[in-house]
């Protein structure tokens, strides 16, 4: 089995990430619809650096593939620079193709990532960043319950145009 049910939703689930897809980040990486959200427009991303990041992953880090039930990779998220004293971590999430945006997808793995932090991880406070012009991502993240703590203004420079970096942050009211 190429995936492992991690993190289980209703239409998707949250995997260890597979060196094997490498190939398959690389091309989504390289393309401007996740790469200009992901502020990498100018970077070039090759194979054999993707495996190598994929192996290095350090474990205090959580990277997940996002899987579809039927088991078709769609996209990434990941808890990072997470820190269990202070209980904070930082969000990233990418959906891959066009044709699976705008499905609801990255709304229910963050809110399985959200959870898993919140409940297993015992964080606090998950934080992430998005630039002004991604509208779409920024509804998502509003519908999981996160709210905007802060701005950069025109701090990305894209296609001729300044852009804000917004910063986001949920917490958890549980504890």
């Amino acid at each position: 089995m190429k995936y492992f049910k991690k993190i289980i939703g209703e239409r998707l689930y949250l995997s260890p990430m597979n060196v094997e897809d490498a190939e398959t980040y690389v091309n989504w990486l390289n393309s401007r619809g996740v790469s200009d959200n992901l502020g990498m427009t100018a970077s070039v991303v090759r194979v054999p650096g993707e495996k190598e990041y994929i192996e290095s992953k350090k474990s205090s880090d959580y990277d997940f593939s996002i899987v579809l039930n039927d088991d078709t990779l769609i996209g990434n998220i990941s808890l990072m620079d997470v820190n269990l004293i202070s209980r904070k971590a930082t969000l990233g999430i990418f959906i891959g193709d066009e044709d699976n945006r705008s499905k609801g997808y990255g709304t229910e793995a963050m809110k399985l990532l959200v959870e898993y932090g919140f409940n297993i991880l015992g964080l606090h406070n998950i934080d992430l960043n998005v630039f002004s012009f991604n509208e779409r991502a920024i509804k998502a993240y509003e519908k999981v319950g996160f709210k905007e703590y802060g701005r950069r203004h025109e701090s990305y420079f894209l296609d001729g145009k300044y852009h804000d970096e917004i910063s986001m942050e949920i917490i958890n009211e549980r504890n």
